[in-house]
């Protein structure tokens, strides 16, 4: 047997000593973790398999439907090890944006409906996507206090690309409840944005000049509670500086604080 990983769960670390001598002659890596971890990591392994094959279905039946051949396709997609078949983009945390994977999702799911084809998979997407803003909305409205101060609002850290940025969205909705609002992003200058990328932020949030601090240091001074947006290398040592009334929701997984921290809440941990 050559396996990809042994995963062990323990409730106590003599019980896990035990079932790693018995493994201990395959040669894979010993992965010792929580009982209720390692019943996830199987549900996780077994319904990322099932995915898969259907993700590659659906993709095979739009190539179809348009006289391509999906198995050429998805032998091209598995090629490239860096991004589609690797650890990147699995991460937990917040939701996707940009002016590349929206728009390409939307062009591909258009085009299956006008052919008829069926792709429930690739059609649940984005409402899993937005799911994840309303997520992040539903926690801060879950914690008192009515000033939130926003790190970070381009779609990634050290761009100042604002199109169809999740964070966008979320600032939204938080002015739209009434929410008094302030975001500090170093990328993101309104003197500096142009063209699609100017059009876009004026056109969702017309008053941003005036949310926009140019310092970290007010928006930290001023809010009830802190949005982590973007991994940014400032923002990492954030929670440090805040004070025992603030509360810091994390949407990209900066690093845990001190164990029963209640003052730090992650938006899937």
């Amino acid at each position: 047997f050559h396996p990809p990983k042994t995963v062990i769960g323990e409730t106590e670390s003599a019980g896990g000593d035990l079932v790693e001598r018995i493994y201990q002659g395959i040669e894979a890596p010993m992965i010792r973790t929580r009982i209720e971890s390692a019943e996830m990591v199987k549900y996780t392994d077994n319904v990322w398999h099932a995915l898969k094959v259907g993700f590659a279905n659906e993709i095979g039946n739009i190539c179809k439907a348009v006289g391509i051949d999906g198995r050429e396709v998805m032998e091209i997609f598995c090629q490239d090890r860096k991004l589609n078949l690797s650890g990147n983009y699995l991460k937990p945390g917040y939701a996707f944006g940009g002016s590349c994977l929206p728009k390409d999702v939307r062009a591909l799911t258009y085009r299956a409906k006008s052919l008829d084809v069926a792709v429930p998979i690739l059609g649940a997407i984005l409402p899993s996507n937005d799911g994840q803003v309303t997520r992040a909305f539903r926690m801060i409205a879950d914690r008192p206090g009515r000033k939130v101060g926003m790190l970070g609002l381009s779609f990634k850290a050290g761009t100042d690309d604002l199109r169809e940025s999740p964070l966008v969205e979320l600032v939204e909705r938080l002015i739209g409840k009434g929410y008094d609002v302030t975001i500090y992003d170093r990328n993101v200058r309104l003197g500096g944005l142009v063209g699609a990328n100017r059009d876009y932020i004026l056109n969702r949030i017309p008053h941003i000049a005036g949310l926009l601090q140019d310092d970290i240091g007010p928006v930290l001074e001023r809010s009830d509670i802190v949005v982590v947006g973007n991994n940014a290398p400032e923002f990492l040592e954030v929670y440090g500086r805040l004070r025992a009334d603030q509360t810091l929701i994390d949407l990209v997984s900066i690093g845990d604080p001190a164990p029963g921290a209640d003052r730090y809440e992650g938006i899937c941990w």
